[in-house]
Parts: structure tokens; sequence; C-alpha cells
């Protein structure tokens, strides 16, 4: 396999915007990695285009790529279509990897676009219930519910139980199910759950592109409305729309540019859920796929400087750094409390705002990460760089079966 490189990346800031549709953010995403890299659109191709509610929202299940990116001039070359829940983005930037390590091309574009808001939320929240088996919807839910039953923590009577699809996302009882049973067995609280979201939105006012740019203390964060319990609305994802991209290319390419700043592409590994126990910590999605990804790059958890993982809430991002290894399993809380996923702290984690501040614009979130890691590794994040780094890890996952992500794609990228 060739080494691959990142020349270019850009996206939109991530936003509610009613008045926009996904060419126009594609469009936004695409001139914006273009200029980054200093290349024209007859230079790519290839693009691999992810995008998972579109279908669900206006009815274009097809051909979503070629829609897209038609009226912003890219024609006649091949254009994938990826849909991976939340991974969609990691699937798509993992595949333009592949094509260019292979050989198969010289130059290829991942981009993401995604349009989730809508003014009829039932409709909005029904949406997210496309992540996991449908047919199996009720039973699975109820599974995860049932978690709850013979957990030893008090948990407060939850009068929004029944909104699951009517005015919150599914996921955050799936998230709330899982957050209980950690809880539980380790003693974690709801306020080191405060104190990630906190840090999150210390980073995300840091951040142009993000969709909160405000901070919040942890008491405001405790204070705040609960979702499902334990958690709160700024301990959760948003749900909005936009769009990223990056450009890949090999080393040849990469020599004929003229003012390259080029990211090196170490590892990317993709993977799926199995049907594990909730027991089964260590054959977590995150611990398999992770070690993976560490192998092919040659380094480990020790050596990574920044990382951006998917923190569809607080929890997400506590398990990642339990699962990805920067903490032994159990530790998440207090790993956070102790400040070492802070800007300044020993792993500064989604330094971006993450997706409960920079948002998460489903397709779009993946190559989100990639536009902040690539940006930290070329130390040119203003006010949110971590200083001197050189090593950086993303982990994007999609969907819920049984008790894990369905998809997940880690990447491991490193300053040149």
């Amino acid at each position: 396999m060739r080494e691959v490189y990142v020349v270019g990346v850009g996206m939109t800031r991530f936003s509610k915007y009613l008045d926009r549709n996904i060419k126009s953010l594609a469009k936004e995403a695409l001139d914006k990695t273009l200029a980054d890299a200093g290349i024209g659109k007859e230079q790519i191709e290839a693009v691999y285009f992810s995008n998972s509610h579109w279908g669900y929202q206006t009815g274009q299940h097809c051909i979503r790529g070629q829609v897209a990116l038609r009226p912003a001039g890219i024609e006649g070359i091949p254009i994938y279509n990826f849909e991976n829940a939340c991974a969609g983005g990691a699937t798509a930037f993992h595949s333009a990897w592949l094509g260019v390590a292979s050989g198969l091309y010289d130059c290829a574009l991942a981009l993401g676009a995604e349009k989730t808001y809508d003014e009829d939320k039932s409709k909005m929240f029904r949406s997210f219930f496309s992540g996991v088996d449908i047919e199996n919807l009720e039973s699975h839910m109820k599974a995860l519910a049932d978690m709850s039953k013979h957990l030893k923590i008090g948990i407060p009577e939850d009068d929004n139980r029944d909104g699951a699809g009517k005015n919150r996302s599914a996921f955050m009882d799936v998230y709330s199910a899982f957050t209980r049973y950690h809880m539980d067995k380790y003693g974690t609280t709801q306020r080191q759950l405060a104190v990630i979201a906190s840090k999150n939105h210390l980073h995300g006012a840091k951040n142009p592109n993000a969709q909160f740019q405000n901070e919040m203390s942890v008491e405001e964060i405790l204070a705040a409305r609960i979702v499902s319990w334990p958690l709160t609305v700024p301990m959760c994802a948003p749900v909005g729309d936009g769009g990223a991209g990056a450009i890949l290319c090999s080393a040849d390419v990469l020599k004929k540019l003229n003012s390259p700043r080029p990211v090196k592409i170490r590892s990317s590994v993709l993977g799926s859920g199995t049907n594990r126990s909730i027991e089964q910590e260590d054959q977590d999605i995150a611990c398999r796929v992770s070690r993976k990804a560490y192998e092919m790059a040659g380094v480990g958890p020790e050596d990574i400087h920044v990382a951006e993982v998917h923190d569809a809430t607080s929890y997400g991002e506590l398990h990642q750094c339990e699962a990805l290894g920067f903490c032994p399993m159990g530790e998440g809380g207090a790993f956070a409390e102790s400040g070492a996923t802070t800007l300044g702290g020993k792993i500064p984690i989604n330094v971006s705002g993450g997706l409960e501040s920079r948002g998460h614009p489903i397709g779009a979130s993946g190559l989100g990460q990639i536009h902040e890691l690539v940006t930290q590794l070329r130390h040119e994040a203003g006010l949110r760089q971590v200083e001197n780094c050189r090593i950086a890890l993303a982990e994007n996952g999609g969907g819920n079966l049984a008790y894990e992500e369905a998809a997940m794609g880690i990447h491991i990228l490193e300053r040149i």
C-alpha cells in the first residue's frame, strides 16, 4: 500500500440552516477544501460522498453525491455514495484513503454534507430511528431500558421517558442506558459528565466553526433540562447542518503541489460491531478497531497528542477515553476531572468542541474531525492549538446494534 497524505481540508460552520440545501453546503465545503489544497477540481479523480438523512428528509434516497456535486462542477468522474449512520464521514475518508493507497487514484476527495434540522421536530427526531434495527426497534429499546431495572443507583422518575422520536433522538435513550450501567458498575457521577461537557463548551468557544461558541460552567450544565437521565441538554450533541471535506493524495501528487501543508495518514481502519455481551468490555468495537489502528500506525495510545472522539453525549467521550486506551476502564470520569483531556492537559480531547459543541451534522461529522486534526497538526488552530502536537487520532462511530456502535472508523494522522 502507498503512503497517503491529506493536503486539503475545509468545512462550513456547523449550525442550523433552514434557508440552505445540501447542494449549497456541499459546494461551500468543496470550495474551501480545494482552496486549502491549492488545486482545482479538475485534479480530483474520484469523490467519496457521505450523507445519511437526505433520503428521509426530502426523498433523495439515491445518487446523492452526483446530485449534490454536479452544480459545483463535479461530474464525469467516479462518485461513491456512503451511508453509515454517524460514521459516514469516517467511512468516506477511509474509502478515499484505500483508493489512493491501493494505487487506483492519485488524488481523491472525501466530502460529507447533511441537512438534519427541521422545524417539524417529530419528523427530525424520528429520522434517527434509522440508525438501529428498525424491525427490532421495540425489543431493542426495551432491552436497553431493562438494563436499568437491576441497577443499585437511584434513578429519578423520568417524566420524559416517552419522548424518544418526539422531542429527542432515540440515541439519547441509548446513551443514557449505557451511562447508567457505567455509573452503577464504576461509580461514575453525573458531575463528571458535566465536567466533560463544560470542557467541550470551553473548547468550542475558541472554534469559529462550532455550532455553539459559549462557555458553560459545570453548575450550569447540571442545572439544565434533563433529556434522558442523567444526561442534560448541554451534555448532548445538538441537531444541525453542515459540510466538511478532505483531499487525499499520493506522494507523487504531493511533490507537484506549490505550497503543500501535508499531514500523513499513518493508519485508517473501519470496523463493525458484534453481538458481544455488555460485560465483554475488552471486545468493545472501539477496543478492537483502535488496536488495529495502533498496530498499523506503529504507535500506542500513549503516543497520541490530540484526539477527536465521537461524543454524541458526554458519556460517549468518557467511554471512548477508556476503550481507546487513554485511561483504564472505569476511570474515564476521574480522568476528565483531573484535567487530562482539557487543552493544556495530558491528552487534549475534542479541542474542536466535539459533537456537543462543534455540532453533529451526521454525514459530515467524521470529516469535521479530520478538519480539526489536520488544522492542529499544521499548528494553525490559534487559541485552541495543542502545543507541539505531532500524532493525532480520530474516532467516529455510527448506529447502534446490541451493546455497541454498528460501525466505527479510526484514523491516526501525523505531522510531517
